[in-house]
């Protein structure tokens, strides 16, 4: 059995556009505890949106196509930079936070 689906991932990730708020962060933190993603979200100083996305594969990958096409309402996505993908044998984060 194909077990790569549910294997756990890590990912760092960046979104580039139209993006700040308290929406995206919200909305993101929202959609990864749907996902049961654990990890955290922030704005930058910059005008992006920085953050880490921990969970089975199948999920974060869901995530990331949130990140990169839909973002929050409001929101325009420009792209997504994905850093440090890793596989875990758990995760390093309890639940789904927001870091200001």
């Amino acid at each position: 059995m194909n077990n790569t689906i549910n294997s756990l991932v890590s990912v760092e990730f960046e979104v580039f556009g139209k993006v700040q708020g308290v929406y995206f962060t919200k909305y993101c933190k929202e959609m990864s505890e749907d996902l049961g993603i654990t990890g955290w979200v922030k704005n930058t100083k910059k005008g992006t949106i920085q953050g880490k996305l921990q969970g089975s594969k199948g999920s974060v990958e869901q995530m990331i196509i949130w990140l990169s096409n839909t973002g929050s309402p409001g929101s325009k996505v420009d792209h997504c930079d994905l850093t440090n993908w890793q596989t875990l044998a758990k995760p390093d984060f309890r639940g789904f936070t927001i870091r200001f």
